[in-house]
C-alpha cells in the first residue's frame, strides 16, 4: 500500500502527522503517511533530552488563550478542548508506559521518548482491524503536490498517490540539521492562504555591547523573573557563552522581538532594596558582594556587584545608593541583539494563518480537503509539553474530519 489511492494523505510524520494518521486510520480509512526522513517522530525522539516531555496538564483550553500564542488567541480551545492532556495521558498509560510530573505540570517519560514514538505506530497499526489502513513512505521528498478541484496528487520519489484530503503537518522551520524546512508555508502559499511571519521561539538569546561581559558567566544558573513586555516566567535563567538561555529565558523568548529588552528579577523572593538596606543596619562591615553571594551563585554575585560599583562596605553607602542597586537587582534591563535563530529554537512562532482554517478541523475553508496541523499553524505554546499536546490535539481534529 504505497503508490495508488487513499482517502488521505499525511505530510510528516512527527507528533501531529501520526496522531492524525492513528485516528483517521482507526475510524477506517486508508492513509498513506509520507515523510522525508529515515523514520517516524524525529524531533519526539530529541525531546525533552530524550525523555520527550509529551504533554502538560495545564495544557487545556482554558489555558489556551494565555499559553498558547497566535494572532487568534481563540483559535486553539476547540481542538484542545476535544482532546485535553488526560485523553494522551491515558493512552500512554494503556500503553504501560511509565511517566512522572517533572514541574510545572510537565508529564515525562520514565523511560524513553521510543516509547512515545512506538506508542503512535502501535495505534496507527490498529487501522487494520478497523478495515482501514496506515501506510508509510520514509526517506522520500514530495516533489510536486497537484489539486484538480475534487482529490489532490503528491509525487513523492518516484511515485504518486492521490486522495481526496491532504493533511500538512511538516512543521516549521525550527531545528534545520534535523531537515526541518517551511515547506508547510510555501506549499500554503502555493492554495492561496496567508502566512504570520515566522520566526524563532523558545530559542536563546544573544548578548552584545554592554551586556557582552555576561558572557563570560557561561554554565551559571539561577532561578529569576524574566519578563518580555508584559508577559513574566519565574523559573532558571542560564548564562551561556553566547548569552542567556534557560527555560525562563526560552519562555520569555516568544513575546521578545529583536530591539526589545528583557528584564531579569534576580531576587524573585525578595524587594532587593529592603533587602540591601536591612543588611546593612544587620551587618554594616558586609560588602555587597557577600551580601548578593547569600542569594546568588557566587560568579553571578560578583559580576553583578562589579557592575553596580558600590565600592567598600555597606555601611559607607547612603541608603539613596543601596536602594538605587537594590531597584536594579529586581529589574535588570538585558539589550539582546538577536537570538540563536531556527538552529537552537524547540518551536516556531508564526506559520498559516488561522483565519484561513477552521477552528474545528484544522480545513482551509478555500480548498476543501486541505488541513494544515502542528507546528505549521500559527499556534505556538509555552516550554512545557504544550506544543506536543497541541500537536496531539490538532491530530485529532484533522483525523476525526477524515
Amino acid at each position: 500500500m504505497k503508490a495508488g489511492n487513499y482517502d488521505a494523505i499525511i505530510l510528516g510524520a512527527g507528533g501531529a502527522g501520526l496522531m492524525c494518521a492513528a485516528t483517521s486510520g482507526r475510524r477506517g480509512r486508508r492513509v498513506l503517511v509520507i515523510d522525508h526522513a529515515s523514520g517516524p517522530g524525529k524531533k519526539i525522539l530529541i525531546s525533552g533530552g530524550g525523555r520527550c516531555n509529551f504533554t502538560n496538564v495545564n495544557a487545556t483550553s482554558q489555558n489556551a488563550q494565555e499559553r498558547y500564542i497566535s494572532a487568534n488567541p481563540h483559535f486553539a480551545k476547540s481542538a484542545l478542548g476535544r482532546y485535553e492532556p488526560q485523553d494522551f495521558i491515558d493512552l500512554v498509560r494503556a500503553h504501560g508506559i511509565a511517566f512522572h510530573e517533572k514541574t510545572l505540570g510537565q508529564l515525562f517519560c520514565d523511560g524513553s521518548a521510543r516509547q512515545i514514538v512506538s506508542m503512535l505506530m502501535d495505534e496507527c497499526d490498529k487501522a487494520v482491524a478497523m478495515g482501514g489502513g496506515v501506510a508509510f513512505a520514509f526517506g522520500l521528498d514530495v516533489r510536486d503536490v497537484g489539486h484538480d478541484g475534487t482529490g489532490f496528487r503528491v509525487a513523492y520519489g518516484t511515485l504518486s498517490a492521490s486522495a481526496p484530503r491532504l493533511i500538512v503537518a511538516t512543521g516549521g522551520p525550527s531545528i534545520p540539521k534535523m531537515g526541518a524546512t517551511g515547506f508547510a508555508y510555501d506549499l500554503a502559499r502555493q492554495f492561496g492562504l496567508k502566512v504570520v511571519e515566522p520566526r524563532p521561539a523558545l530559542v536563546p538569546l544573544t548578548l552584545g555591547g554592554d551586556d557582552v561581559l555576561f558572557r563570560e558567566l557561561s554554565g551559571v544558573s539561577a532561578e529569576v523573573i524574566a519578563s518580555a513586555g508584559k508577559t513574566a516566567f519565574r523559573e532558571a535563567a542560564l548564562f551561556t557563552h553566547k548569552g542567556l538561555s534557560g527555560p525562563a529565558i526560552l519562555q520569555a523568548s516568544s513575546y521578545w522581538s529583536n530591539g526589545d529588552p528583557i528584564q531579569i528579577d534576580f531576587m524573585p523572593d525578595a524587594d532587593a532594596a529592603v533587602l540591601l538596606s536591612e543588611a546593612k543596619r544587620a551587618n554594616p562591615r558586609a560588602t555587597l558582594r557577600s551580601t548578593l553571594e547569600k542569594h546568588l551563585p557566587g560568579r553571578l554575585a560578583e559580576a553583578l556587584a562589579g557592575q553596580l560599583a558600590l565600592n567598600g562596605n555597606l555601611a559607607d553607602q547612603s541608603d539613596r545608593k543601596l536602594a538605587e542597586a537594590g531597584a536594579r537587582l529586581d529589574r535588570w534591563i538585558f539589550h539582546p541583539n538577536g537570538s540563536e535563530g531556527y538552529a537552537k529554537a524547540e518551536v516556531t512562532r508564526g506559520g498559516i494563518a488561522t483565519d484561513g482554517l477552521s477552528q474545528k478541523t484544522l480545513e482551509a475553508k478555500t480548498v476543501p480537503g486541505l488541513h494544515f496541523i502542528g507546528e505549521a499553524v500559527d499556534v505556538t505554546g509555552w516550554l512545557g509539553g504544550y506544543n506536543f499536546q497541541w500537536a496531539w490535539a490538532s491530530g485529532v481534529a484533522a483525523g476525526e474530519a477524515v
